[in-house]
């Protein structure tokens, strides 16, 4: 049973999402039975401490359609009541994320 417990806690896919201060994980993962689900997680470097702190949500298959429907209409009322402009870090050894020179980020 061990060598199982160590195997379904492998991801079978993750893609790493860099924003800022916050990196996002979309992880896909297996159940006993095979069936994958996802986990999102959100980590942020707290500056008091520089501890990671992290929140998941876990999101099963049969919860998909009516997730993405919820985040797309969330998405689109946000975009369609405020201009919403997409900021692309880089990363770089003297800080942890700087801002690409060709970004506008004036409010």
């Amino acid at each position: 049973m061990g060598d199982f417990d160590n195997k379904e806690r492998e991801e079978v896919f993750s893609k790493k999402v860099r924003a800022g201060k916050r990196t996002y994980f979309f992880d896909v993962k297996a159940t006993r039975s095979g069936d994958y689900y996802l986990t999102l997680t959100e980590s942020k470097k707290r500056l008091e401490d520089g501890v990671f702190v992290k929140h998941k949500i876990f999101l099963y298959k049969e919860d998909f359609e009516k997730f993405t429907e919820g985040l797309t209409e969330t998405v689109e009322y946000i975009k369609s009541r405020q201009d919403v402009v997409e900021k692309r870090y880089e990363y770089s050894e003297n800080t942890e994320y700087a801002a690409k020179t060709d970004d506008d980020f004036t409010f």
